[in-house]
C-alpha cells in the first residue's frame, strides 16, 4: 500500500513525499483510513513505529479537506493533541508543521518551561491545531486564557506514560471541558488497566489497531548487569565508557539531581554529555537534545519522565545508572535502542541489594540477563576527580559498610586513592564573611506583599512595598 492509496488530500501527500515517505508503516496503514472517516481510533504500538503520522496526517486532512479559512477570520482550536512531556509535544508540533507545509495550518505547542505570555499571544492570533502537555494546558484553562469549545479532534499520545506520570486528574479535567461531539484517538505502547478503562470511557466504537513487533526489545537487545556498590558507580560508569566507547548512549537516573551529577562525572572524564530532566529550563533541554541528535555529544543523561519524548535514531547503548523501580519501566528504557530491527546494548549498574529487581525483569522478559563485573584495578587507574555520591537529597542513608558484599569484584574497594580527599568531601565554609547567607540578608528569601492576594516581590530595590513590620533593617556588614 502507498500513501496515495489512503485518500489523503493532495497538499498532505505532497508534504509526505517531500519528507521522503511513500509507503505507510503498519500503524499508519491501519489507523489513517478509519481516522479519515471520523471514527474513534485506539492505536497500540511500540515507540518508533510512526504513530505521530498516524494521527497527524488525518487531522490535517480533516482540517483542510473542505473550504479553506478566510483571511483574517477567527481561527479556533479544532484539533487538540495531548502528550506527556515537553520534548514529545515539541516533536509532534514539528511533525504537524512538516506535514502541513502545503496548507495554511497554524499550530503551536503549549508546554511548561516556556514563557506563558508568548504562548497566550500565539493563541490569540488563532490556532488550528494545539499540541499541549497536561500541566500547562490545565493552568491556562484555569486562568480562562484558552478556549477549547470548538475542538473537533482529540488525540492522546503515549497515554500509558501519562498515567505513569500522574496526569489522570488533569486528563479528566481537560476532557470534561471539551464538546461532547468530537473524534477521539488514543495511542499507547501498552494497555494496562487504567488505559483500558480510559479507552472505554473516552472512545465510542473505536477502530482498534494493534501492531505487535516481530521481536520484542528483550529479544534483540544484548543485556547485561554489573553488580556495583553505590559508592563505585561513578568510576564504573566511566570505566565502561573508556572500555567500550559507545557511539550514542542514553544513561538513565532515578532523580533529577542524579542526572546532573552523572553528566558532570562524564564531562570530567572527557566524555561529552548533556543532561535532561524536568527542572531544566526548556531552552537548556532543547539544546541538550539538539546536541545529542547532531552528534555534538554522544551521551544523554535523562530521567524517565524527560526521556519519554526522545526520538533519536541509532542509539547504540542504554545504561541504567539507577535501576528502575519496576520491570515495565526497564522495558521502556531499553526500548530506546534496538529500534527498527537493529541491535543494541543495555547495561544496568545494580547494587547488591537490588538483585531482586533483576529477577523480576527476567521473569517479565522471559530470558536470563548476563551478570558481569569490571576489574577493580581498572577503576583505581582512572585519573578523574569524582564528585560525592551522598551530597543530594535523593540519596538514602545506608552506609556501604552495612551493605552485603558481592561475591567478587569490588570486595576490596575502599574508596579513591590516597591524597584525593575522599569522594569530593569538601569542608563547610566557616560563618562570617563568605560563610552561609543569614536569613534577612539582601540575597535571602524573597518577601511577600501583604494580604491574601499578595504577589511575591524582590527583597531589594527602592520600590519594595513595606510589610507589616515596616522597612527591613540592612544586613550586618553593609551592601553585598
Amino acid at each position: 500500500m502507498l500513501f496515495r492509496e489512503l485518500g489523503l488530500i493532495e497538499p498532505v501527500l505532497q508534504a509526505v513525499e517531500a519528507e521522503g515517505y511513500t509507503t505507510p508503516s503498519p500503524i499508519q496503514a491501519g489507523a489513517i483510513p478509519p481516522a479519515l472517516e471520523g471514527r474513534d481510533v485506539l492505536g497500540i504500538a511500540q515507540t518508533g513505529t510512526g504513530k505521530t503520522a498516524a494521527f497527524a496526517l488525518p487531522a490535517i486532512h480533516r482540517l483542510f479537506a473542505g473550504a479553506l479559512p478566510k483571511p483574517g477570520a477567527r481561527r479556533p482550536i479544532r484539533a487538540l493533541v495531548i502528550a506527556p512531556t515537553r520534548e514529545l509535544a515539541m516533536q509532534i508540533r514539528d511533525s504537524f508543521i512538516a506535514y502541513g507545509r502545503k496548507t495554511p495550518l497554524r499550530v503551536i505547542a503549549v508546554v511548561g518551561g516556556i514563557s506563558q505570555e508568548i504562548q497566550v499571544r500565539a493563541l490569540r492570533n488563532g490556532v488550528d491545531a494545539l499540541i499541549a502537555t497536561p500541566g500547562r494546558l490545565v493552568d491556562l484553562m484555569r486562568q480562562r486564557l484558552i478556549d477549547l469549545s470548538a475542538v473537533e479532534m482529540l488525540t492522546l499520545d503515549e497515554a500509558d506514560r501519562m498515567f505513569d506520570m500522574g496526569f489522570a486528574p488533569d486528563l479528566k479535567f481537560i476532557t470534561a471541558a471539551l464538546p461532547a461531539k468530537r473524534q477521539n484517538m488514543l495511542f499507547s505502547a501498552t494497555m494496562p488497566g487504567p488505559i483500558v478503562e480510559l479507552s472505554k470511557s473516552l472512545l465510542k466504537d473505536p477502530a482498534r489497531v494493534e501492531i505487535k513487533p516481530e521481536k520484542t526489545p528483550m529479544q534483540i537487545i544484548e543485556q547485561s548487569v554489573l553488580i556495583v556498590p553505590r559508592e563505585a558507580k561513578n568510576a564504573t560508569l566511566t570505566a565502561y565508557f573508556r572500555l567500550n566507547e559507545p557511539e550514542r548512549a542514553i544513561v538513565f537516573t532515578r532523580t533529577k539531581h542524579g542526572a546532573d551529577r552523572v553528566a558532570k562525572v562524564l564531562a570530567r572524564a572527557g566524555i561529552p554529555s548533556g543532561a535532561i530532566h524536568g527542572d531544566k529550563r526548556q531552552n537548556a533541554r532543547i539544546k541538550a537534545l539538539f546536541d545529542f541528535k547532531n552528534g555534538r555529544t554522544r551521551v544523554l543523561v535523562a530521567t524517565d519522565s524527560a526521556a519519554c519524548g526522545i526520538d533519536v535514531d541509532n542509539i547504540s547503548h542504554v545504561i541504567n545508572f539507577d535501576m528502575p523501580g519496576d520491570p515495565e519501566t526497564y522495558i521502556h528504557r531499553v526500548g530506546r535502542t534496538g529500534r527498527a530491527g537493529n541491535s543494541g546494548k543495555a547495561v544496568s549498574l545494580c547494587q547488591p541489594e537490588e538483585r531482586r529487581l533483576v529477577g523480576a525483569i527476567e521473569r517479565l522478559g522471559g530470558r536470563k540477563i548476563a551478570m558481569d563485573r569490571i576489574d577493580p584495578a581498572l577503576l583505581a587507574e582512572l585519573p578523574i576527580e569524582l564528585p560525592p555520591m551522598n551530597d543530594g537529597p535523593d540519596m538514602d542513608g545506608d552506609e556501604f559498610e552495612n551493605r552485603p558484599r558481592p561475591e567478587g569484584g569490588f570486595r576490596n574497594f575502599d574508596g579513591p586513592p590516597p591524597g584525593r580527599g575522599g569522594f569530593g568531601g569538601r569542608g563547610r565554609r566557616p560563618a562570617g564573611k563568605g560563610g552561609p547567607v543569614k536569613f534577612g540578608s539582601r540575597s535571602g528569601p524573597a518577601r511577600f506583599a501583604d494580604g491574601p492576594g499578595g504577589v511575591a516581590k524582590s527583597s531589594g530595590g527602592p520600590n519594595r512595598p513595606r510589610g507589616k513590620g515596616g522597612p527591613r533593617k540592612p544586613s550586618r556588614g553593609g551592601p553585598r
